[in-house]
């Protein structure tokens, strides 16, 4: 009878190991980078984007912010990316302290670097409205999440933890110009570009 018991705890176990190898039972997330964890969907404007690739942003060997990009279908390169329709969202989460002036100083100048002079131009009043929002916010703590959204319709929303950080900015080239900060020609991180992309070698 002990033998018929063993076996049997020995079956629910092993069924147990194995449900729990396939991922079957709780969600978890999809990715984690450098202890963040990122999840594998997110709901923007009513319908679920993937989580298209994460990595880590560093600068001069420190760990600045852990980046996710979500997209309506998974995409491999920046055009494509670039001209997906329907929401997108990115996610930023810091990993260090740093204040909002330098953080929309690097924002700013990673746009300057990936967008030519007449985009600029076009853009100019939008970029200057993104630059104070940072300003704005003072100083970002460690483990802050800020979310940019792009929704059709309405425009560019960001959050910081949650929180609304200004009006909806409604130009999608805007929207677009941003996201080369980090995918563009002269990304901010060429790794990360790479890991934004879902390259995974």
């Amino acid at each position: 009878m002990s033998d018929r018991m063993s076996a049997k705890r020995f079956t629910l176990l092993c069924l147990a190991t194995g449900l729990m190898a396939l991922g079957l039972g709780l969600p978890v997330a999809a990715a984690e980078v450098a202890g963040v964890k990122l999840d594998d969907t997110a709901a923007v404007a009513g319908k679920e984007l993937k989580l298209n690739g994460a990595g880590l942003r560093t600068r001069f060997g420190f760990k600045v912010y852990v980046m996710g990009l979500y997209l309506p279908q998974k995409k491999a390169t920046t055009a494509d990316v670039l001209a997906s329709e329907g929401p997108r969202r990115f996610t930023v989460v810091t990993m260090r302290d740093i204040s909002g002036e330098d953080f929309g100083e690097a924002f700013m100048a990673g746009i300057n670097k990936n967008t030519d002079k007449a985009e600029k131009t076009r853009l100019a009043s939008q970029m200057a409205r993104f630059g104070e929002i940072f300003v704005a916010q003072g100083q970002l703590k460690k483990g802050d999440v800020l979310v940019s959204d792009w929704v059709p319709g309405t425009g560019m929303v960001m959050t910081l933890n949650g929180r609304p950080l200004s009006e909806p900015i409604p130009d999608v080239a805007f929207y677009n110009a941003v996201l080369k900060i980090w995918l563009g020609d002269k990304p901010a991180d060429s790794s990360l570009k790479s890991a934004l992309l879902g390259e995974t070698g």
